[in-house]
């Protein structure tokens, strides 16, 4: 196949890829070192390749995240020839995992609009029983200390009545012993 742009190429392919159920990945390039025009472009499938392992350079492991990756091999090579036409120089149909057709051939855009949508109503939902829980809480908290307040004063009069209780024990104790001459 010809094209008479890279753009023009890349347009065909993504095209296609919605079309048969996958996901382009804009790949490699090539570059002129004389003039830096672009010569040649490689497309793929987005499940092409495998993640490579993500260590920090200083520091730790980062946490490992669920890979889109699957070692897809399906991919176009378009290079520029000196008519300035882009021709297709190879080709990659096969695919090694199922492909997302939909009926109306578009894939996953609208189901990732509408996920990001549930879930923005999931966090709104979530945060408003955050609040209200929090509320409760801080009113349960208030409860306590009233409570505490209230039986420390209870306390209070309760040490205070048995000082008095014991004061006049022993009071009446000493007169029981003066009287008795003791």
């Amino acid at each position: 196949m010809e094209f008479e742009s890279e753009d023009d190429a890349k347009k065909y392919y993504i095209e296609y890829a919605r079309r048969i159920g996958f996901m382009v990945r804009i790949m490699q390039r090539r570059r002129s070192g004389i003039d830096g025009r672009t010569l040649a472009r490689r497309l793929g499938c987005n499940k092409q390749g495998f993640s490579p392992n993500h260590k920090g350079t200083l520091g730790q492991e980062k946490k490992p995240r669920p890979s889109a990756r699957e070692g897809c091999k399906a991919t176009i090579l378009v290079k520029m020839e000196k008519t300035g036409k882009w021709v297709v120089t190879r080709f990659e149909k096969e695919h090694n995992h199922p492909l997302m057709i939909t009926a109306n051939g578009f894939n996953t855009t609208g189901d990732k609009d509408k996920k990001i949508e549930e879930l923005t109503m999931e966090l709104a939902h979530q945060e408003q029983l955050c609040s209200a829980y929090r509320e409760k809480l801080f009113a349960f908290i208030n409860n306590v200390e009233k409570q505490t307040e209230e039986l420390s004063s209870k306390i209070e009069v309760i040490v205070d009545n048995v000082r008095k209780l014991e004061a006049e024990r022993q009071r009446f104790t000493h007169r029981s012993a003066g009287s008795l001459g003791i």
